[in-house]
């Protein structure tokens, strides 16, 4: 078993920057991909970005490219997500996932509780 526990959200102003962190324990491993999903309301859970085990591969939603950048520090066992330039529509909770690359959320099988960002206009 892999827990994720993410942490990092709150209220910004739109325009700022958030960094989202990440961190797996239990069986972890730096071999497993990982993905960061957001969920805002009364919407389905969608793919924001993910990354392979070396950190070499990176894919992103086209909503987010550009402006959001997914890292990993496997000696940290965490992974993260620089958001900058946020918008309103960027407002969701955000789940980190592991063991799992592309960008449905079936592909992953493990899960934080996530972790809220609010942005205001």
């Amino acid at each position: 078993q892999v827990q994720l526990v993410e942490s990092g959200g709150g209220l910004v102003q739109a325009g700022g920057s958030l960094r989202l962190s990440c961190a797996a324990s239990g069986r972890t491993s730096s071999s497993y991909g990982m993905g960061w999903f957001r969920q805002a309301p009364e919407k389905e859970r969608e793919f924001v970005a993910a990354i392979s085990w070396s950190g070499h591969r990176t894919s992103y939603a086209d909503s987010v490219k550009g402006r959001f950048t997914i890292s990993r520090d496997n000696a940290k066992n965490t992974v993260y997500l620089q958001m900058n330039s946020l918008k309103p529509e960027d407002t969701a909770v955000y789940y980190c996932a592991a063991k799992g690359l592309g960008g449905a959320p079936y592909e992953y099988d493990y899960w934080g509780q996530g972790t809220q960002v609010t942005v205001s206009s």
